[in-house]
């Protein structure tokens, strides 16, 4: 995303190992280092790794559909959450 100019003056995380190659490749954005997922703009998010995704894609469930699936969800896959921190812009 950074490459391709969508983070430009945006805030985002991403995994702690590649936070310089991020600040490299988008040197206006604004690296958000202690989250989980960070929403970027109205239409991107980003996430900081693997199971950060997921908490992600379980915030996205919830915002979308609500919580009880969101609940659902987590646990059809046998998924308990960090207790995921999040920047919202």
């Amino acid at each position: 995303m950074a490459q391709a100019g969508l983070l430009v003056n945006c805030s985002a995380t991403t995994h702690h190992g590649a936070f310089d190659h991020l600040q490299q490749l988008s040197p206006t954005t604004r690296i958000i280092k202690d989250q989980r997922f960070v929403q970027a703009s109205e239409r991107i998010f980003t996430s900081g790794g693997i199971s950060a995704g997921i908490d992600l894609s379980l915030y996205m469930v919830e915002k979308l559909i609500g919580l009880e699936t969101r609940e659902e969800v987590a646990a059809e896959m046998e998924y308990q959450s960090s207790g995921a921190n999040v920047k919202l812009e």
